[in-house]
């Protein structure tokens, strides 16, 4: 396993995470995975002994089940809880209440004591707000954030799912304020879905956040189980919940793309996927999950996979995005600039 620095923090994450979506079996979430007490620990246990050290979960997840079942692991396999870097997430929908769900400061206070009892934690390391709260002032979840963090609770806090200038503007308000920043930004991004290449990326490489690809597969349209105009295999992920969207002839000409790229280094198409993913400097941690042991294996030998400068530039071509203004604008009156200065 390799390791990386979290954003401009001084905590190294390891290269891939076990994303935990697939643990319980409670409501819609069934759809994606189901996993029990003891394949949770199977999986924990063969990612660990891999080498990862970062796992991601959210109070969302099978109704609080993902965390009761990670907390409950960790414990029975009596595994050094300082070891491990803890990530879970609020924003969603918890309960029936007016209160039960967003960035408030009385959910969040509500939210992280409910997680770290699931967790069986006195903390977590990085505590992510799910998306967009419409309602709640970005000063007060800020705040509260921070204040969580002084009490011990959290040691860093991240984003996931904003816009580009809500961040921008969440990090002037807690450098204003001197509260605890976003370190970390935990969006969808895959070869062939590439949109926060526009706006997000190039704020996380100024602004030293940590990019955590989510759903690095496209809820399993990049395995290369799916072809167009084709039903998907019976119980794929895929079949019963095609989510997140993607613009599919883009990601089945993606997998077209890297047939030839696997057979030649004998991997599998969601190998390539991922190696894909952490080639790109802006990564820090690639988010897997699976529903099986075979699945967690494949994912985790991405890892070790090495992409020719080649085939590289294969995948870049053909899951490009499409420019769009202000991009093209930009490009055009920057390339004097550009040229000056790499000739001083």
């Amino acid at each position: 396993m390799k390791y990386k620095r979290l954003g401009h923090t001084g905590l190294f994450v390891s290269k891939l995470c076990l994303g935990t979506m697939t643990y319980g079996g409670k409501g819609f979430w069934q759809v994606i995975g189901r996993l029990g007490s003891e394949a949770v620990e199977g999986q924990l246990r063969r990612a660990v002994d891999a080498g990862v050290n970062f796992l991601d979960t959210a109070d969302v997840y099978h109704e609080g089940e993902s965390e009761r079942l990670v907390g409950a692991a960790i414990e029975r396999l009596g595994l050094d809880r300082q070891s491990l870097v803890i990530a879970t997430k609020l924003h969603g929908r918890v309960g029936p209440g007016p209160n039960d769900v967003g960035q408030s400061r009385k959910h969040i206070f509500d939210s992280i004591d409910a997680s770290l009892r699931r967790l069986r934690t006195d903390h977590v390391d990085l505590y992510q707000i799910h998306g967009v709260d419409p309602v709640t002032p970005l000063e007060e979840t800020l705040e509260a954030l921070n204040d969580v963090v002084r009490a011990g609770k959290v040691r860093y806090v991240g984003f996931c799912n904003l816009p580009a200038w809500r961040a921008m503007k969440a990090l002037a308000i807690s450098e204003r304020h001197g509260w605890a920043r976003f370190v970390s930004a935990q969006m969808f991004y895959t070869v062939s879905s590439r949109d926060i290449e526009r706006e997000i990326v190039p704020l996380a490489v100024s602004e030293g956040l940590g990019i955590l690809p989510w759903s690095p597969l496209a809820g399993g349209l990049l395995t290369g189980k799916f072809a167009a105009g084709q039903a998907g295999p019976e119980g794929a992920r895929r079949s019963d919940f095609d989510f997140p969207p993607v613009d599919k002839p883009r990601a089945f000409a993606c997998v077209d793309a890297m047939r030839p790229i696997a057979a030649a280094h004998e991997v599998s198409i969601a190998q390539v996927a991922l190696a894909w993913l952490l080639h790109q400097r802006h990564v820090t941690s690639v988010i897997i999950g699976a529903k099986d042991d075979a699945q967690l294996d494949d994912n985790l030998a991405a890892v070790d996979l090495t992409l020719t400068p080649d085939e590289l530039a294969t995948l870049d071509a053909v899951g490009a995005l499409a420019s769009e203004y202000p991009g093209w604008m930009i490009e055009r009156q920057v390339r004097d600039r550009l040229v000056a200065d790499a000739e001083a």
